[in-house]
């Protein structure tokens, strides 16, 4: 059986994989002199390049080294599709295994969005989620995440514009590749490089305990978004299984836990099903499960996935749902919808395969 992988592709270091730290010893073990390092940094993320050549500041002997060893990209867009409204992009990546992520970016008045990959499918298998459903594959490396994000910056450099944002909210679930999407974060908001605000960067977990706890002791001012689509165990736990692992006392606890230790509200995620999650006693049930809390509840229209059987909430359901929380005092917004013509909606990512030569 052919497995399309290229073993050559696998020959060379990604540069997007090393630490700062990494790429100055890799070069040191070269017997260059440490302030390449910076050199290269820079190059990679304040001035986007693609090709060693456009690194001039090096001399031509290394660049010719560091092509012949290290790659500068590791994936290639397979194809792009544009929302109706041109505020939404998305992109089908192949890795170099042959396998596909999908990444999105999102325009918005101020800011420009990238909303990306952390795993190939997902291990937690959210019922109404088209990645969850799609299974998981494998982790992304540091470097395959911050590639998605350097690939949107140089499409809006091209326009004199600039990446404001990044979400965590794409394939896969970024606590479960704690270590890559850590590093991955570290690198973008490395002061001699891309230099992104740790406030600008968001994180959207399923519900993993540990990894909230975790991030919390990171002392950074990165955003939590909690995908939580229900305000009982006994609902949770059929729409997303991990609640089965990670109770909603014990996520409650570590999300007050991470407010206490970052001074950072919270944003909780709901997407609201025709008949399974969005009454006014449900309403009623999240406003007291959140009492208390410093947080924020993003309510989504469900985006609908091809076969499944969840539908999204008429709007006269929706705004009763959100009238309700408002009586209750619980700080809320009615998400607006993009990308959901082409699929690039909350929860619709799905894995794809390339094409077999």
């Amino acid at each position: 059986m052919r497995s399309g992988r290229n073993p050559k592709a696998f020959d060379k270091t990604p540069l997007l994989d090393l630490t700062y730290i990494q790429l100055t010893g890799l070069l040191t073990s070269w017997g260059e002199p440490a302030y390449r390092a910076d050199q290269i940094w820079r190059w990679l993320y304040r001035s986007l390049v693609t090709d060693f050549r456009e690194m001039t500041t090096l001399p031509k002997g290394l660049r010719v080294r560091l092509a012949e060893a290290t790659l500068l990209r590791t994936m290639k867009p397979l194809e792009e599709q544009r929302a109706a409204d041109g505020l939404t992009r998305k992109v089908l990546f192949a890795l170099r295994d042959n396998q596909t992520i999908e990444s999105v970016l999102m325009h918005y008045e101020r800011r420009h969005t990238a909303c990306i990959s952390t795993q190939v499918g997902c291990p937690f298998g959210c019922v109404f989620c088209a990645t969850g459903q799609s299974g998981f594959v494998r982790n992304l490396t540091a470097g395959e995440i911050v590639e998605q994000v350097l690939f949107f910056a140089r499409f809006l450099q091209a326009k004199g514009e600039g990446l404001t944002n990044v979400v965590f909210m794409g394939m896969g679930e970024p606590l479960a590749n704690y270590e890559a999407a850590w590093q991955a974060i570290e690198t973008l908001t490395h002061d001699e490089g891309f230099n992104l605000g740790t406030r600008r960067i968001t994180i959207s977990t399923v519900g993993l305990v540990p990894g909230i706890r975790r991030l919390a002791g990171e002392g950074a001012q990165i955003g939590l978004a909690i995908s939580l689509h229900a305000p009982t165990d006994e609902l949770r736990d059929k729409l997303v299984p991990i609640n089965r692992r990670y109770p909603l006392t014990q996520l409650m606890a570590a999300c007050r836990h991470y407010v206490e230790r970052t001074g950072r509200r919270i944003s909780f995620e709901y997407a609201l099903m025709y008949g399974i999650n969005d009454s006014l006693e449900q309403a009623r049930q999240l406003a007291q499960l959140l009492d208390g809390l410093l947080c924020h509840v993003n309510l989504i229209p469900l985006n609908p996935v091809p076969e499944s059987p969840y539908q999204p909430s008429p709007r006269g359901r929706i705004l009763a749902f959100q009238a309700e929380l408002n009586r209750s005092k619980v700080s809320n917004t009615l998400r607006v919808e993009r990308g959901t013509d082409i699929q690039a909606g909350c929860g619709q990512l799905r894995c794809q395969r390339m094409p077999k030569e």
